[in-house]
C-alpha cells in the first residue's frame, strides 16, 4: 500500500556550543607564560533545503526526532574545539515551514532554497580570548550555550499548473494517465487515489504539470472525506479542470449537481492571504466517460447549461481517447497565457543586519506585589551572558557584573527603583540574584588570585540555589494567599445568600 504524507511535525534539537578552556602556558624558565585556553566550537545548525529530487515527507513521518552535532570543548595550547557539523534535511519543493502556532516561517517555492530552522549554540570563549591589559591572566572561561530546541511543522503543497478536481471515481486518474506518463492507481471503487499524482503534459511547444487531487465530496471544506487534507494542493495551481462523471449510477447525481457541489466546496475553502480565490482562477469542464452511449447522450444534454455558466466544455473518453488532444492544447493556452501575463516578481532584497550601539539591548520590568517585588531583565545579550557564566567561579561572576555595567544595567536598575539587595531575575527565572551596586568594573584594576574577585569577599552572598528557593517561596506564598482570599470571598457570598433567605421567610 502506498503511503503519502503531506504534513509532519519535526522535533529538533540543534547542537550545543562547547565550553571554553582555562589554561596557562608553562615552559621551562617560564612557569606562567600567559593564558592559552582555546575557545569552544559552535554547535551544528539544522537546515532545511528544498530538493527537487525529494517528493514526499515520508522519511520524516517515521523519524521525527533530529539532532545535530555538539561543538567541541576548547583545550590548552590554543586548541579550539571543533564546530558541530551542520545537518541538512532535504524537503520537497512546495513545502511550507510553520511553527506550532501556525505562523509561516518559510515557503519553499523554488529549488535550492535554504532555511536555518534550528541554529546551533554559541561556543564559549577560552581565557586566552578574555585576556586584556587589565585582566592579563583570566582564571575563568565562558560556557557554551544550548542549541535551539523545539517543534516545526512541515506542510507539503503540490506545485502544479493544472489541478483535476471532481467526485471520487469521476475518472481523474484515468485522465491524467491518458494525457501524461503518470501511472496512478486506477480501480472501480471510490477513493482509489489517496495522494496527489503529478504528470507532465506536452502540448505543442508548451509543457505543463497536472495534479490529480483525491476525490472531493460534499462537506470536504469542513473536513468530510479526504478533501480537507488535500485541498491545500490546489492552492498553487494556475487552472482548475472539473472532471464530471457522465456515466455514474449513483441516485441523485448528475453532472450539473456534481459541478454545483464541487464549486461550493472550492468557494468555502480559504486560500492564504495574497492568493487568488479558487473560483476566480481559469476553469474548464470535462464531461468524462462519453464512450458509454447513455453518458454521451447525457453530455450533449447538459453541455448547453454548463456553457451558459461561462465554462468551456470538453467531451472526453480516456478509453476511446476522444477529445484528449483538444483538451491538452486548451490547457496549454491557459497556462501559457498565465505565465506571460503574471507579473514577474523581483528577487527578494537581501536583508543586511547592522549593529546599532545606541539601541537598548535589554528591558527591565518591575513585577510582584504585596509579597515582595523583583526586577526582571529581558534581552538577548543579558540572557545569553548568564548562560555563559560559571557561577562556581567568583571571577566569572565579577566578569558578568562588568558586562552588565557596561551596557547600562546598573543605571537602568537605579531608574527602575531598585535598591541594594533587591531581587533581580534574568530571563524566565533562569537566574535569580541579589543586586549589589558595588560590583562595578573596578575589578579589572585590582590584583587578586585567578578565579577570585575581591568584591565578593567579606560579604556573605546567598548562593544561586538559596536565591531561587527564596524567590519560589514568595511565589508559593502569593498563590496560597490568593486561594485563601477566594475561600473568604465564597464564604461571604454564602452568608449573604443565607441572610437573604431568612429575610424572605
Amino acid at each position: 500500500m502506498v503511503t503519502f504524507v503531506d504534513e509532519v511535525t519535526l522535533h529538533l534539537k540543534a547542537g550545543s556550543g562547547g565550553n571554553g578552556c582555562v589554561s596557562v602556558r608553562r615552559e621551562k624558565f617560564k612557569p606562567l607564560a600567559g593564558p592559552d585556553g582555546g575557545n569552544g566550537g559552535d554547535g551544528g545548525d539544522i537546515v532545511l533545503v528544498s530538493d527537487p529530487q525529494t517528493t514526499t515527507l515520508l522519511a520524516y513521518h517515521f523519524s521525527q526526532h533530529r539532532k545535530s552535532e555538539n561543538g567541541g570543548f576548547g583545550m590548552g595550547d590554543m586548541r579550539h574545539g571543533h564546530k558541530g557539523q551542520t545537518m541538512e534535511l532535504p524537503v520537497p519543493v512546495g513545502t511550507v515551514i510553520k511553527d506550532p502556532s501556525g505562523e509561516v516561517l518559510a515557503d519553499f517555492s523554488e529549488p535550492g532554497m535554504r532555511f536555518i530552522v534550528a541554529p546551533g549554540g554559541q561556543g564559549g570563549l577560552g581565557n586566552a580570548a578574555l585576556a586584556s591589559q587589565k585582566r592579563k591572566a583570566p582564571g575563568f572561561a565562558l560556557l557554551g550555550t544550548e542549541g535551539w530546541e523545539g517543534d516545526v511543522v512541515l506542510e507539503l503543497k503540490t506545485l502544479a499548473d493544472v489541478a483535476l478536481v471532481g467526485y471520487p471515481s469521476a475518472g481523474k486518474s484515468s485522465l491524467i494517465a491518458a494525457i501524461s506518463a503518470a501511472r496512478p492507481k486506477i480501480a472501480d471503487y471510490p477513493f482509489t487515489t489517496l495522494h496527489p499524482n503529478l504528470g507532465v503534459v506536452q502540448a505543442g511547444d508548451v509543457r505543463y504539470t497536472v495534479a490529480d487531487v483525491p476525490g472531493l465530496i460534499e462537506g470536504a471544506s469542513e473536513g468530510r472525506g479526504l478533501g480537507l487534507e488535500f485541498l491545500r494542493h490546489i492552492e498553487r495551481c494556475t487552472a482548475l479542470v472539473h472532471v464530471l462523471d457522465c456515466a455514474t449510477l449513483e441516485p441523485g447525481r448528475d453532472p450539473l449537481s456534481d459541478l454545483e457541489v464541487i464549486r461550493a466546496e472550492l468557494a468555502n475553502y480559504e486560500v492564504p492571504e495574497g492568493q487568488v480565490p479558487l473560483l476566480e482562477r481559469p476553469q474548464i469542464v470535462v464531461l468524462n466517460k462519453i464512450d458509454v452511449p447513455e453518458a454521451e447522450e447525457l453530455a450533449e444534454f447538459v453541455r448547453a447549461d454548463i456553457e451558459a455558466l461561462g465554462y468551456r466544455v470538453f467531451e472526453v473518453s480516456t478509453v476511446a481517447r476522444r477529445g484528449l488532444r483538444e483538451l491538452t492544447y486548451a490547457l496549454g493556452e491557459i497556462v501559457e497565457h498565465q505565465r506571460v501575463t503574471s507579473p514577474v516578481e523581483a528577487p527578494a532584497e537581501r536583508v543586511i543586519i547592522r549593529p546599532k550601539g545606541s539601541e537598548k539591548d535589554f528591558t527591565i520590568v518591575k513585577e510582584g506585589g504585596s509579597y515582595g517585588t523583583f526586577f526582571r531583565i529581558r534581552g538577548e545579550k543579558p540572557e545569553r551572558w548568564v548562560k555563559q557564566t560559571d557561577f562556581n567561579n567568583e571571577e566569572a561572576v565579577g566578569y558578568l557584573a562588568d558586562r552588565f555595567e557596561k551596557i547600562g544595567v546598573e543605571d537602568a536598575l537605579y531608574r527602575a527603583g531598585a535598591t541594594p539587595g533587591a531581587t533581580v531575575v534574568v530571563g524566565d527565572e533562569d537566574m535569580v540574584f541579589d543586586w549589589d551596586p558595588s560590583l562595578t568594573s573596578v575589578a579589572e584594576l585590582t590584583q587578586a588570585p585567578r578565579g577570585t574577585d575581591p568584591r565578593l569577599e567579606g560579604n556573605r552572598r546567598r548562593t544561586t540555589t538559596e536565591r531561587r528557593d527564596a524567590y519560589k517561596a514568595r511565589q508559593d506564598a502569593r498563590t496560597i494567599e490568593r486561594a485563601l482570599e477566594e475561600e473568604r470571598r465564597l464564604a461571604r457570598q454564602d452568608d449573604d445568600g443565607e441572610e437573604y433567605l431568612g429575610a424572605g421567610e
